[in-house]
């Protein structure tokens, strides 16, 4: 691929590959990024291990989300979606991380739609089944599993309205903090990642307790590595 056809996000990781040893865990983690498009799983089981021994913080980062959006350019949305997707397979699909690497892969963003409805544990399990079906063997796209699958959870549940206000609340508190401590810089470097990390973490759940996508769903293939090839 010639470098007027490469993404920004493409090049930034090629330079910065370039000034690193290409034995060293990152040098490998970020070729691996390079590859998202065919290789999603590699860099779940990457990213689940980066976010596990805190290995961001020896390459200068505060925070796993830090990492994600500025070198392997993902936002930490799509981060959870691919460490929650590989360890679902891991624990529920090992066969599928063992076939060949020739072999299509499932939708990550429709394995963590798996994932939900599995752990949930109230989907019926004739449609577990299909649902299972559908993502697993067919390889559907999230948007295919959601519109054919979206009619049961919504039957299944309706959203505790209570608990969608507590987050809507929560939101909000955060987010005012977060620019109440604009003008402080020392308590902001002091606990600006944990409230970043924190409202990622509302965000998401007020996501998935609202049965949308999440802030990223509708842009995964525009943002990310894989999708800028």
């Amino acid at each position: 691929m010639s470098e007027q056809n490469k993404s920004a996000g493409e090049q930034f990781i090629e330079t910065l590959m370039q000034q690193l040893d290409p034995s060293s865990e990152r040098y490998k983690i970020l070729a691996t990024a390079r590859q998202f498009k065919s290789s999603w799983i590699s860099l779940g089981e990457e990213l689940q291990r980066v976010r596990r021994e805190l290995m961001f913080t020896e390459w200068g980062y505060e925070s796993f989300e830090d990492y994600c959006r500025h070198e392997i350019r993902i936002r930490k949305q799509t981060a959870d979606k691919l460490t929650h997707a590989f360890g679902f397979l891991e624990r529920h699909a090992p066969d599928v991380l063992r076939q060949p690497k020739a072999q299509p892969l499932p939708d990550y963003r429709s394995v963590d739609f798996l994932r939900r409805a599995t752990e949930d544990g109230g989907f019926p399990p004739e449609e577990l089944d299909a649902l299972r079906n559908a993502v697993l063997t067919e390889h559907r796209p999230l948007p295919t599993v959601r519109d054919r699958f979206n009619n049961v959870v919504r039957n299944r549940e309706q959203p505790n309205e209570t608990l969608l206000r507590q987050l809507q609340a929560a939101l909000s508190a955060a987010r005012r903090l977060e620019n109440a401590l604009a003008p402080f810089p020392e308590e902001r470097e002091t606990i600006g990642a944990e409230l970043s990390s924190l409202t990622g973490d509302l965000e998401r759940q007020l996501a998935e307790l609202q049965d949308e996508p999440t802030p990223d769903a509708a842009t995964d293939q525009s943002e990310d590595v894989a999708s800028q090839n």
